[in-house]
């Protein structure tokens, strides 16, 4: 028998599933452990053994492949925990990163800062100026070589930032995208001097055009390498001692995974990616629903995540901003706020009740975890309010101390603002449902779409809580809250029913139309490099697929959008793809918006092979109900309160006792062994033929 697991590792919780070909799925959730999240990992690991009946050592040994979604590249970003690291350029062009173009003065930044100009400037450099170095060479545009490489100016400069003890080295040459000869021979040089150096060279990492933000991308890449190399060889070895079989895969944020072993040459690519694993989840559970546009939302500990299927495919993205610098990495597009279970509630300057983006995680947690944590969370809040057992979560695993919880809320926001505790308490879980209802508004609203035309997916472990109140705030009609074995380890779910998906690149911007030899010619050229690097995965496909895209734009205009070409590549097919673009941009930006007489640009080519893996995780169907009655799953009742009408005696349901076809009405608690589902007053919920609880928002409160 063969097992599939997919683990992600978050902040506060690490969550895990388990499946096998005979339809079974399990589900685990324990808190993470940082700084090292491989004892989580491991905890996960042991309750998905020991619910399938078999030890870690038995289950790895029939584990076809794990995969692994990890915080912690983007973690170490964001927080600016990475390393002091080294790069070399051409010369002349030193301080590129540091004049950021105009772009450093407003990437990343919200429309409030934007218009205080005189507060704006150029931050958050990547490494310090004294780590940069030039050398002398030039390649022009059209991959013509110039001006030979320096080799002894390349010598100097490695041996300058090896004594500085640098752990990797970041190249970003002009033009390596149409030559990468200069680039290749200054790695064959510093692996000369220091052949453990991990170099990362932009014609790989990024082969776009724009030197600042292909070198921007390249230097993140390389700061995270090492230590991702060293989590993950460490994390493998610890497997492979274990009994695994089968290969480790690492999530990336295009949505599908790649092998351990060639993830930190792709570590720019692994940023971000365990937020993806809830939107591949829900394309995979939408298919088997019937339901193809979707938003998917996930509270976590630390944050509120969404993302949006249309028409049964996630919406991608080619770009993201990370601390004010673009990165050139093509992902699924995920929004997402610091507003998860453990964000802390606090007051502002202005005495103004705040909700995140700070988070308790998991160490020392929120201060009703009773581990030295003093300020006030969303869970502190829920517990107050009877949303949350005083038994505890993950079934009473993790106890939960009400006091605890009242004590921070009364010292840090009730008594400031004259609230008594239960009020406070409500202002803080009433702060995130709107802000978490705004954050949906710009995913789905401010892209054009209609939220009625859409379904809301609510997975993690603090997001059942509020999913019907800012699903209502949205305008959607529907929620489903996916239960059963995948409760809130949906993300691990996603990780499990991923592919292994390889994405290349070409920057060779032409005016449109073109020779449609010259097209095909790019888009083979980049299909024969992603066949053979999924062939160097050492993995078995069910099938391949590679899809052709080319980023086009109006002449003298910025705004690029990725366009769909199919193959073979005529001189119709070349039309066709142009007006796709236009018909795109005209939905996008609104109609009449484009400026077809200025002609249209192709700029980048990018070729998406995905490597299709033979596991079917459809969710098993539970044995359905007589009838719809559901009083036999009421565990009792307890005051609950939701909104101004106070507290409630709230049926609490044990969802263990449900079965498809029983309804329910609001007010009302499902209580999950991993999570707390909240069905408002005056809305109804039933469960689905695969165990899932399914809310309607649009019914009428009573008076």
């Amino acid at each position: 028998m063969d097992y599939i697991i997919g683990v992600d590792v978050g902040g506060t919780f690490t969550d895990g599933v388990l499946a096998d070909n005979e339809g079974r799925i399990y589900g685990a959730k324990a808190p993470s452990t940082p700084p090292n999240y491989t004892g989580g990992f491991f905890e996960v690991l042991e309750e998905l053994a020991e619910q399938a009946g078999l030890t870690v050592r038995e289950m790895l040994a029939k584990t076809h492949h794990i995969s692994h979604g990890t915080t912690s590249s983007l973690n170490a970003l964001v927080m600016g925990t990475v390393p002091d690291i080294g790069f070399i350029t051409t010369r002349g062009h030193r301080d590129s990163i540091y004049i950021m173009n105009v772009e450093g003065r407003y990437l990343g930044s919200s429309p409030e800062d934007l218009q205080s100009v005189i507060t704006q400037s150029k931050r958050h450099a990547l490494i310090p100026r004294s780590l940069t170095h030039e050398v002398t060479e030039r390649i022009d545009r059209d991959g013509k070589v110039l001006v030979p490489i320096n080799e002894d100016e390349v010598r100097e400069a490695v041996r300058a930032l090896v004594a500085e003890g640098v752990p990797a080295i970041a190249v970003s040459l002009l033009w390596s995208f149409r030559n990468d000869a200069h680039e290749r021979r200054i790695r064959e040089l510093v692996h000369e001097i220091d052949p453990d150096m991990f170099v990362a060279l932009s014609s790989e990492v990024s082969p776009r055009i724009r030197e600042f933000s292909r070198s921007a991308t390249t230097i993140m890449s390389a700061q995270i390498a090492p230590g991702l190399r060293a989590y993950l060889g460490d994390l493998e070895a610890r497997l492979r001692e274990s009994g695994l079989s089968g290969q480790l895969l690492i999530m990336q944020s295009n949505g599908g995974a790649v092998v351990a072993k060639d993830a930190p040459d792709r570590a720019i690519s692994t940023v971000g990616s365990v937020l993806t694993g809830g939107v591949v989840g829900a394309v995979a559970l939408g298919g088997q629903l019937g339901h193809r546009n979707i938003v998917a939302t996930d509270v976590g500990g630390t944050t509120f995540l969404t993302g949006l299927v249309v028409d049964g495919e996630p919406v991608r993205s080619t770009t993201t901003v990370l601390n004010h610098h673009p990165i050139n990495v093509p992902r699924v597009e995920v929004d997402a706020i610091g507003s998860g279970g453990g964000a802390i509630a606090w007051i502002d300057q202005g005495g103004n009740l705040r909700v995140g983006p700070k988070s308790a995680q998991a160490v020392p947690g929120p201060a009703c975890y009773d581990q030295g944590g003093t300020e006030p969370t969303n869970t502190d809040a829920n517990l107050v309010l009877g949303i949350l057992s005083e038994r505890g979560l993950l079934g009473g695993r993790k106890a939960l101390s009400v006091e605890k919880a009242r004590e921070a809320i009364r010292t840090r926001i009730a008594e400031p603002l004259g609230l008594s505790i239960e009020d406070a308490a409500a202002a803080i879980y009433a702060v995130q449902i709107n802000q978490t209802a705004d954050l949906l508004r710009k995913t789905v609203v401010e892209a054009g779409h209609d939220p009625r035309e859409f379904i809301v997916y609510a997975f993690g472990g603090a997001g059942p809580a509020n999913c019907a109140a800012y699903s209502a705030e949205l305008g959607a009609d529907t929620v489903v809250v996916p239960l059963g074995p995948l409760a809130s380890a949906f993300s691990a779910y996603g990780l499990a029913t991923s592919d292994v998906v390889l994405t290349g690149e070409y920057s060779d911007p032409v005016t449109l139309p073109v020779d449609p030899g010259l097209v095909e010619a790019n888009f083979m050229r980049l299909e024969t490099e992603m066949l053979e690097a999924l062939e160097a995965q050492d993995m078995s496909f069910a099938e391949v697929e590679l899809v052709r895209e080319l980023d086009m734009r109006y002449a003298m205009q910025l705004a690029e959008l990725p366009t769909v070409v199919n193959k073979p590549v005529t001189e119709h097919e070349l039309h066709a793809a142009i007006d796709r673009f236009e018909r795109q941009y005209a939905e996008l930006f609104g109609e009449g918006s484009g400026f077809s007489a200025a002609g249209v640009q192709g700029i980048t080519y990018r070729v998406r092979a995905v490597g299709r893996l033979d596991s079917s995780l459809e969710v098993p169907e539970p044995e359905a109900a007589d009838d719809a009655d559901s009083s036999v799953a009421v565990a009792g009742t307890r005051p609950v309160r939701l909104d101004e009408s106070g507290y409630l005696e709230t049926a609490i349901f044990d969802y263990t006792k449900l079965r498809p076809g029983h309804e329910l009405s609001g007010p009302a608690v499902v209580e999950v062994p991993t999570t707390t589902v909240v069905v408002p007053r005056g809305m109804t919920a039933a469960i689905d033929r695969l165990g899932n609880l399914v809310i309607s928002t649009r019914e009428e409160v009573p008076a």
